[in-house]
């Protein structure tokens, strides 16, 4: 029983990974599934959808590893976070589409809460900001709008659940109702501090207790897989949400490590340790995982534009036809021009939050042409992880005696380019892993700890494997030069925020 297999149920696709004893990798699969956007600023999952997928994905890796059920010790769930379930308890059925991350339906009920002034203690009492993002008001929407939903609520007949708590019920037969303290604490309902559900937040959010999972640590049993799934029962031993598993992943287990994953959008994870800090500068305080009752912290950024931004030279300004020629093209720009790209394509995330504002480019001359364009946009995903880095570090200042080293995973990291501008504008080094699989990865370890087949946290972090470290290599007088081209074009797009009107 040498094997672990990975669920990672993403926003767009549902994964499957065999992952061996020595965290090498045996199989795995991938299937897409529908997106439903029934309005605008809606976006929607069907539950049946994430769930056939997901089976079938398993079912696909675990033969093409040669494997059978006997031969997986355990199975660790991984998922999209926040998005939102809520289902019969007698019947399995879904009550309403799952309610995806990305829905802003919710803006009004996030604006009430705000007007009556909740948000202090709310980010008090969870880290997070009042927002539609996160999973507690999605659930308040579903029981006002589904007809009847709240009564059922009230006498107990509905389940609430993120992804991997929906999953982990269905795999284990409706015996389980479960989800794991990352995932309970993206959902505005839970006191990062205390460990609970927060009878004061369900009252202010409306949601009634009796619909909630029980949290468990990261590692854990939370159950077993029905046999007639996968061939034989299989122990579920590991859950974490998914950038929370990129980070366990990438083996950031002492305070002050950082990891950074480049996909449509990037996000940003400190390890501050048993301590919550409280941002000053808009970020989020948040669960980076739990083991043994014991919770480990973390300031997370996001960056709404990371990826997307190479896909905008594709197929909106069509100036390449594949990701991987922006690097090359961005190297041939001139180098007296300083072009910068603020990608403010859906407003800016952290540590702005300005949903209002739109992008624009600064330091267009006649001689500006697609290599510059390439260079801006890159350069770009690197200002704006300089400015996580830096609220971070204000945030948490002794993480200025911490070794200093960004580890990073995700799509856009294949780019040598982007990598070694990023060293140079943060100043420090940027650690790139064999294993690019750190999402998956982290849920297959929470899962392996559990069932015994991986060490505890330091000895799993010796497997951890560097591809390549990116060092810094650009003069002081460069680096703050740039920096302050690229302040000065924040100001400029924040300046042009004409209000809510």
């Amino acid at each position: 029983m040498s094997f672990v297999l990975a669920i990672d149920q993403g926003t767009t696709s549902s994964r499957a990974i065999v992952f061996r004893g020595d965290i090498s990798i045996a199989a795995k699969a991938q299937a897409e599934f529908p997106q439903h956007f029934p309005a605008s600023g809606w976006v929607e999952h069907e539950p049946e959808d994430i769930w056939t997928s997901t089976v079938m994905v398993c079912r696909e890796a675990i033969e093409q590893a040669g494997i059978g059920p006997k031969d997986i010790a355990a199975i660790g769930i991984t998922n999209q976070r926040e998005t939102t379930v809520v289902w019969d308890r007698a019947t399995g059925q879904a009550v309403h589409r799952a309610i995806v991350w990305q829905d802003r339906r919710t803006a009004d009920i996030c604006a009430r809460l705000k007007a009556d002034g909740r948000e202090p203690l709310i980010s008090q009492k969870t880290g997070l900001i009042i927002d539609p993002y996160f999973s507690g008001t999605k659930v308040a929407w579903i029981l006002d709008h589904v007809p009847g939903a709240r009564a059922r609520a009230a006498r107990g007949e509905l389940m609430f659940g993120t992804v991997d708590c929906y999953l982990l019920w269905r795999l284990t037969g409706g015996k389980v109702h479960a989800t794991d303290a990352t995932n309970a604490s993206r959902t505005l309902l839970f006191n990062i501090h205390t460990g609970q559900w927060d009878d004061e937040l369900l009252e202010i959010i409306g949601v009634p207790r009796s619909m909630l999972p029980e949290v468990k640590d990261s590692s854990a049993r939370f159950g077993e897989s029905t046999p007639d799934l996968f061939g034989g029962a299989i122990a579920i031993c590991g859950i974490a949400g998914d950038q929370q598993a990129a980070t366990i992943g990438q083996a950031c287990f002492r305070p002050g490590m950082m990891k950074s994953t480049y996909g449509t959008g990037c996000f940003a994870l400190l390890n501050t340790g048993a301590t919550p800090v409280v941002s000053k500068n808009k970020l989020l305080t948040t669960i980076a995982y739990q083991l043994g009752g014991k919770r480990t912290y973390a300031l997370e950024g996001s960056i709404f534009v990371a990826g997307s931004a190479v896909q905008w030279l594709r197929d909106g300004l069509g100036i390449i036809k594949h990701a991987a020629e922006t690097g090359p093209l961005a190297d041939q720009s001139d180098s007296m021009q300083s072009v910068y790209l603020v990608p403010a394509f859906v407003g800016m995330g952290a540590p702005y939050w300005n949903p209002r504002v739109r992008g624009a480019l600064f330091g267009l001359t006649r001689n500006t042409g697609p290599a510059e364009l390439a260079h801006a946009a890159l350069e770009s995903v690197c200002y704006q992880t300089f400015d996580l880095w830096a609220a971070m570090r204000a945030d948490w200042p002794s993480s200025e005696v911490a070794s200093v080293v960004l580890r990073v995973d995700g799509g856009m990291t294949a780019s040598d380019w982007t990598m070694q501008r990023l060293a140079d504008l943060l100043d420090a080094p940027v650690d790139r892993p064999v294993i690019q699989e750190t999402t998956a990865l982290g849920a297959a370890y929470l899962a392996g700890l559990n069932a015994g087949v991986y060490p505890e946290p330091t000895k799993f972090a010796d497997n951890w494997r560097l591809e390549h470290r990116f060092k810094p290599n650009m003069s002081d007088a460069t680096r703050e030069r740039k920096l302050a081209g690229w302040a000065r074009a924040v100001k400029g797009v924040l300046a042009s925020d004409e209000g809510e009107g």
